[in-house]
């Protein structure tokens, strides 16, 4: 009894860390850099509510790290981090010990957390990035208006918050652009890119107010990856959009460009590699320090270049993984591009890449701005690529079906469902079915989750859990907005249906008792189906179960708590013949095949609501 008690506190606990707080500390460490006072309080949020938080899932739950340890960009920044602490052997000392292992031990951990993150909330994820961009939005146009104020020629745009560098700003206001231009790319609906648009050209407004001249290359190299990556007639507006931006930029600010020369990265790249030759293979270590004066007395401690910084800390072997994650981070991302997500993410990596081209050096650090350059877009590349491979998020295109072609196809087709608004379930003439959802609002979690990608999604995750579900033939995008999704249904009749045409009581009571195993086991798996009744449970031709109209589903990291138990059976208690059948004629047999697979507490808590359930039901 105290081991089940033990365990089911230990799911409910990573159930909390990794439903509600990695999602807030991971959209803290995206946007609070524009409100805090100090990067000090960053850092500890991002301890407190992310890295800790994920160290502690991981002991609960070891066997998550098995699929991370097989991702090829985690084995690759493994090894880098190992490494560089191995330096630590020739390099000089002088250093804490335990103070050198932490900086590598919660990127590591921001790479595991993300991987958390993107597993059990990527319903989650869109909506999350796009509130963390809209905060910069807000904080960067206020910025701008204080900044118009005051303005005097040759001032230069720093920021509020926890900025105090325009160079470290600029590479946050250049995040967040490379960020609205992907979603201009990716975006399906036009309501969407009449605030992408603008928003774009606030945080592009911003870099050009720092002055800094390399987040303008690194924009530069994000939009032509984005050109790369979506290639369509949005590509060819953007091509023409980048010459246009930088005849305006080379007309209109070329004083700003030139006036401070190469800001002396010359001579710092050039003292920084004879260094660099001393130790080539190993470097210097990653407790090395670095002071470089390029001749005009003020010393230097980053060599302005993120591959410098590696060769010069860790030397050649410590290149290649870094070489290595960042290689194949755009690659996967490249061969997986049906996901937005990953072209958001990669269009990142490239904006870092850009400007780590002439800026950085500290090779693995505290959170600060440089992570926006490197380890937030790969831990976001790894942890995609692992949930996408698995088939936890979406695998297949979307495809675009004009009206035309809908009517086409629906002149054929036999109606199975319709509501006030037409047809919502049509069989098609080849014997599939195409299923509807309605346009929603372009701000509720449908418009960044469609339905319809929710139902594919979910549908193949049932499917490797065992749990027979349609197969997906094709996903549709129509042109009012709506989706649609195309389906091989599955060979059977619901349980509704069953029950009706059994006459024997023995024989429905059996059924009622196999289904309620089948019902503890979707439970015990973590399955929550809020349409769980007895319309959407198939009994195939084999006499297994199957599931139907998937869209509103979700997977829970560990089994269901009570609570979401007994909101799973209050569903469908509001159906009067499936209230009757369940939990009136045939209880005992529920509750006995639920207590096949389910813990004692957890019958009696259904036997509990099934006796004090007297919800209002309507009759079907």
């Amino acid at each position: 009894m105290q081991l089940r008690g033990f365990s089911s506190t230990s799911n409910r606990i990573f159930d909390f860390i990794s439903l509600w707080i990695l999602p807030t500390g991971f959209f803290l460490l995206l946007c609070a850099l524009f409100f805090l006072p100090g990067r000090s309080l960053h850092h500890k949020l991002f301890y407190g509510l992310f890295s800790i938080p994920t160290l502690i899932a991981l002991c609960l739950r070891p066997r998550e790290l098995k699929e991370l340890v097989r991702e090829p960009i985690f084995i690759a920044t493994l090894l880098f981090a190992a490494w560089a602490l191995l330096s630590l052997a020739w390099g000089p000392g002088g250093e804490p010990l335990g103070g050198m292992f932490k900086p590598p031990l919660h990127t590591l951990l921001l790479f595991a957390g993300c991987y958390l993150l993107v597993r059990y909330r990527s319903d989650i994820l869109q909506p999350l990035l796009f509130g963390a961009a809209l905060v910069a939005l807000i904080a960067t146009t206020i910025f701008l208006f204080m900044f118009a104020r005051v303005y005097e020629p040759g001032m230069r745009l720093i920021g509020g918050g926890a900025f105090d560098n325009p160079l470290l700003s600029s590479h946050l206001f250049g995040f967040f652009s490379a960020y609205w231009l992907s979603v201009t790319m990716t975006c399906k609906r036009r309501q969407m890119m009449w605030l992408s648009l603008p928003a774009m050209a606030i945080m592009f407004m911003a870099v050009i107010g720092t002055g800094s001249r390399t987040p303008l290359v690194a924009l530069t190299m994000a939009a032509l990856w984005l050109c790369f990556i979506c290639w369509n007639k949005r590509s060819v507006g953007l091509l023409i959009a980048l010459v246009l931006s930088g005849v305006a930029v080379i007309t209109q600010f070329s004083q700003m460009i030139t006036e401070r020369g190469d800001s002396y990265r010359l001579e710092i790249w050039q003292k920084v590699l004879h260094m660099i030759a001393d130790h080539p293979w190993i470097g210097h270590g990653y407790s090395a320090s670095l002071a470089v004066d390029p001749g005009n007395g003020i010393s230097f401690q980053e060599p302005h270049s993120f591959i410098l910084g590696v060769l010069y800390y860790v030397g050649i072997i410590g290149l290649l993984p870094w070489l290595f994650f960042l290689l194949w981070g755009l690659l996967s991302s490249w061969r997986q591009r049906v996901q937005p997500l990953l072209i958001i993410a990669s269009t990142w990596l490239v904006f870092g890449i850009g400007a780590g081209l002439t800026e950085g050096g500290g090779i693995i650090s505290r959170p600060k701005e440089h992570w926006f350059l490197l380890w937030i877009p790969l831990a976001l590349i790894a942890a995609l690529g692992i949930n996408q491979r698995a088939r936890r998020l979406l695998t297949q295109p979307v495809q675009k079906l004009a009206t035309a072609d809908l009517e086409h196809m629906s002149s054929t087709a036999q109606i199975i469902e319709e509501d006030g608004l037409g047809p919502k379930v049509l069989r098609l003439t080849d014997g599939s079915f195409l299923k509807l959802f309605r346009r929603r609002r372009w701000y509720t979690s449908g418009s960044f989750n469609p339905y319809s990608e929710r139902f594919a999604v979910n549908s193949e995750q049932l499917r490797k859990m065992g749990i027979p579900t349609p197969q997906i033939l094709n996903l549709y995008r129509l042109d009012d907005g709506s989706s649609a999704v195309q389906y091989a249904p599955l060979p059977g009749h619901t349980l509704r249906q069953v029950l009706q045409s059994i006459t024997a009581p023995a024989v429905r009571q059996a059924l009622v008792e196999r289904f309620g195993k089948f019902m503890a086991q979707l439970h015990e798996k973590g399955v929550y189906f809020r349409s769980l009744h007895l319309g959407n449970v198939l009994v195939l031709e084999d006499g297994e179960f199957g599931l139907i109209d998937l869209a509103d589903l979700r997977i829970y990291p560990t089994p269901l708590s009570l609570s979401l138990r007994q909101r799973n059976l209050r569903h469908m208690q509001r159906y009067t013949v499936d209230k009757r059948w369940l939990f009136e004629d045939h209880l005992d047999a529920l509750l006995q095949g639920y207590a096949v697979t389910a813990s004692k507490s957890a019958v009696e808590n259904l036997h509990r609501q099934v006796l004090a359930g007297n919800t209002p039901v309507r009759v079907h």
